[in-house]
């Protein structure tokens, strides 16, 4: 690892809420961008699916709802930007969810000799929210999409634990915010001009 290495691996935040589309917008910006996703939920569910202590950990938390605790995304967050620090640039998909995550963030990142250059939030109303939540139950093979309690719990924790994290953010990076509520080509088009 070089310091032009780091210097040179740009990092893009995407945030909002669940069902917000957020992995939808991260693969337009890879094909753009070149960058490399790294989705949370991806690599828990990689941990998980491994059968390794971490990710069996995470899979309880994850299953029902809830978020995974701080110290377990910061040390996955940790491995995951060192495994790709040589990358053009960095996409972060669901990180970070909570104000100690914000806090992790930015500590993690200046350990590591790079900075955050733009932060997207996609910003879409609950009842949207609600109706692509049961779309993408129809659609996913995902355990975790298929009881409609998990995905009220799921905005109840965005509401209560990530808006304060993106208000946070909101003071330490330009935050851009997105209105979600169009088709995907459309906030495609918003986030491609803002680039």
């Amino acid at each position: 690892m070089t310091d032009s290495a780091n210097k040179k691996t740009k990092v893009v935040i995407i945030t909002g809420p669940p069902y917000s589309g957020k992995g939808t917008q991260c693969k337009f910006l890879v094909n753009r961008l070149g960058y490399k996703h790294i989705s949370t939920g991806e690599l828990i569910r990689a941990e998980d699916e491994n059968k390794t202590e971490m990710g069996l950990r995470m899979a309880v938390f994850a299953d029902n709802g809830q978020l995974v605790p701080d110290d377990l995304m910061k040390a996955l967050f940790d491995s995951a930007i060192v495994n790709n620090i040589n990358e053009e640039g960095i996409i972060l998909d669901g990180y970070p969810r909570t104000v100690p995550q914000v806090r992790d963030l930015i500590e993690v990142m200046s350990k590591r000799e790079l900075k955050i250059n733009q932060v997207l939030n996609i910003e879409v109303p609950n009842e949207e929210l609600l109706v692509r939540a049961k779309k993408r139950a129809e659609d996913s093979d995902r355990i975790d999409d298929k009881d409609p309690q998990t995905h009220l719990r799921r905005l109840k924790v965005f509401e209560e634990e990530t808006k304060p994290a993106i208000k946070l953010m909101k003071e330490e990076y330009e935050v851009l915010t997105f209105d979600g509520l169009g088709s995907i080509e459309n906030v495609r088009d918003l986030i491609k001009a803002s680039f």
